[in-house]
């Protein structure tokens, strides 16, 4: 009988209904919430994420994040301003990051990734401001010798280096416009240029800034070349004209010659925040404490782009976040034309 008691005994203890379970786990979640809300509302915590803006910089090899992590180190102000350059999947990828991405207040892109977002985001113009033109990626074209224009290489292999990079992009974004139909290949250009020299490709695409160490270092065979590709109004919505040069190639353009090319600018943009709302002003102090420490950038240590930023370029088919503008408009117009 005693036995009987105890086995009853421990099935009362086993058996319990779900709703108390579900009512116990309510609770555990319920204390716990209101023991982060608690947290939160320290002044000292408040403050720390009332006035953090997050960067989303790109890959971890390339050079936005670096320049998100250099602004960081200029613009962190201790309890006043906190800076984090966020790793991402690219600079192609950051409208995306910077639309939806929690915590996430700015962005370096390159300008015609918002051509990908014209038919989901249709106001996406509007949605996004722009606060500094860091510095414009040229587009090289380099080909073999047998190839002399941009219609030779119609339904040829050519090279746009790994996903998720300026080339691979933006490459065929260009490609499109100008009508040129290629066999697009997307490998390491380092492996590329080593098949183009064995003539299993056309060309490769690179969209960087230059001068190019794989074109100053490597060593051509006569005839290898950079096609020239014309500034045209097809490209105003969101390139530059530009150039390369002896000065960038000495080994590739003879000297006093000039190949005309586009160039993709690499912009630091914002989402266009409510002027009243905290995202606003967090992003506005960011700017301030920015624009006021760029000659920090220009020294060494920095990368050397800084020593080339203009605050007061603009972006074609982009409007300046208000807060930039306002710093510009404070300076005198000598110190503009400077700047």
């Amino acid at each position: 009988m005693k036995q009987l008691v105890g086995i009853r005994s421990c099935l009362l203890l086993i058996v319990i209904p779900p709703s108390l379970l579900i009512m116990g786990s309510c609770l555990a979640t319920a204390q716990q919430t209101q023991r982060a809300r608690a947290e939160h509302a320290r002044p000292e915590i408040a403050a720390m994420n009332d006035w953090t803006v997050g960067i989303a910089g790109g890959l971890l090899e390339g050079a936005p994040i670096r320049l998100a992590a250099e602004m960081a180190r200029v613009a962190d102000d201790g309890k006043d301003l906190h800076v984090l350059p966020v790793v991402t999947r690219g600079a192609t990828e950051n409208v995306n990051s910077l639309l939806y991405l929690r915590g996430i207040d700015a962005a370096i892109i390159n300008s015609d990734a918002l051509d990908e977002y014209k038919s989901q985001v249709p106001d996406i113009q509007r949605r996004i401001t722009y606060v500094l033109n860091l510095f414009p990626s040229e587009l090289h074209i380099f080909v073999r010798p047998e190839i002399q224009s941009l219609s030779d290489l119609v339904g040829k292999k050519v090279n746009f280096n790994t996903q998720g990079t300026a080339a691979a992009y933006s490459g065929p974004l260009i490609f499109s416009r100008l009508g040129i139909e290629v066999d697009k290949v997307f490998i390491p250009h380092q492996v590329a240029m080593e098949q183009m020299r064995r003539g299993e490709l056309a060309a490769v695409v690179f969209i960087t800034s230059k001068p190019v160490d794989a074109f100053i270092r490597g060593r051509w065979d006569a005839g290898f070349k950079f096609l020239p590709v014309p500034y045209e109004s097809k490209f105003e919505d969101y390139y530059l004209p530009s150039w390369l040069d002896a000065a960038d190639y000495p080994n590739l353009i003879r000297q006093g010659e000039r190949v005309t090319t586009i160039a993709v600018p690499t912009v630091l943009v914002a989402f266009n925040w409510p002027l009243k709302s905290n995202r606003f002003q967090r992003v506005a102090r960011f700017v301030d404490r920015l624009f006021s420490r760029i000659d920090k950038l220009q020294e060494p240590g920095f990368d050397p782009k800084w020593k080339s930023i203009n605050l007061a370029a603009t972006v074609p088919g982009l409007t300046r976040f208000p807060a930039a503008q306002t710093w510009l408009d404070r300076l005198p117009r000598s110190s503009q034309a400077a700047q």
